[in-house]
């Protein structure tokens, strides 16, 4: 049988007022009288119903954080950032995984709305704008993440992959690749169309230099092993000379294909760089070259946005992605 406060106060002698000070603001409690209703509700097992005291206060100390693709590690690490900086503000973090799907990306808005939380982080895979508006009709905050959604109604932060995307391809022009490839996907996909457009702004005005597309609608290193593959049966002319992934485990993948079971050098014969910087990047088959994600900054600024004074402008920020080089893409 489930337990009280009421069950609590008695077996510690103090009042259901007290135990409920002692739960909320401990500090606020005597430090025997403490002692004693930690060891009741020890010996009790009694749990209190967050969710009936956060609907009675109106307010609720959980954000939920909704992330597109919870397998990419840039994700994972993410998440455990933005714990970190809601847990300076007494706040919790309950993760949800929409996998690229838009039925389950609408469900969990639809349960994070259910559940009030205190606000929500999202990174949006499809049209969210109706529900982050009721959202907000009921006093919900909404953060998007890593894309930009109704400007006038939510707060932003988000990465310039245009500028990633171009840095990526500049670096391969830079120690003298000449027939790039880009591989990701889908088309459609924010990050990659963005990734894309300034890798083609970065060849845009080079004399002799080519750049091929692979689109992939997985971003995994099983789909980085495959598109490997399809390198290594062309001849050695007709391959790429340099290649962006639009992230680290599509580079993981090719770079596994091409050196062990290719025996391609990387990167005199080929040249790989991958993007977000994981932390297993620079551990890879051959380190890793790669676009870095400011992570830490991103989570902090995305709490940041959530927690700002009420009454005031949606803030739209953009931040800069840095060039990390490594053995996969050095000049020796």
């Amino acid at each position: 049988m489930t337990s009280t406060m009421q069950q609590v106060a008695v077996r510690a002698s103090v009042s259901p007022a007290t135990v409920s000070k002692f739960l909320n603001t401990p500090h606020r409690v005597a430090p025997q009288t403490g002692q004693r209703i930690a060891q009741a509700i020890e010996e009790l097992g009694y749990v209190r119903n967050d969710a009936a005291r956060q609907l009675r206060a109106g307010s609720s100390t959980t954000i939920g954080l909704l992330a597109f693709d919870v397998g990419n590690p840039f994700f994972v690490d993410l998440a455990r950032r933005v714990e970190g900086y809601a847990a300076s503000r007494g706040l919790s973090v309950l993760l949800a995984n929409s996998d690229g799907s838009n039925e389950r990306e609408r469900g969990y808005l639809e349960l994070f709305e259910q559940q009030r939380v205190h606000g929500v982080l999202v990174s949006p895979i499809g049209d969210v704008e109706r529900q982050l508006e009721r959202l907000h009709q009921r006093g919900i905050r909404a953060v998007i993440i890593d894309k930009q959604v109704r400007p006038d109604l939510n707060s932003s932060v988000s990465i310039d992959d245009v500028q990633g995307g171009y840095t990526a391809a500049a670096h391969l022009l830079s120690r003298g690749c000449r027939r790039l490839m880009f591989v990701g996907g889908p088309t459609g996909l924010r990050q990659a169309d963005d990734r894309l457009a300034g890798a083609r702004r970065a060849v845009a005005d080079r004399e002799g230099v080519t750049i091929e597309t692979v689109d992939v609608p997985d971003r995994s290193i099983d789909a980085g092993r495959a598109i490997g593959e399809r390198i290594l049966l062309r001849p050695p002319a007709d391959r790429p000379d340099g290649v962006f992934a639009m992230n680290d485990q599509l580079a993981f993948g090719l770079l596994q294909t091409l050196v062990v079971e290719g025996r391609v050098k990387v990167p005199d014969e080929i040249a790989v760089i991958g993007y977000d910087d994981i932390d297993f990047a620079s551990a890879a088959v051959v380190p890793l070259s790669s676009i870095r994600q400011p992570r830490a900054d991103f989570a902090r600024t995305a709490v940041e946005l959530l927690e700002a004074e009420p009454g005031g402008d949606p803030r739209q920020v953009v931040l800069e992605p840095e060039l990390v080089v490594r053995e996969s893409t050095r000049v020796r």
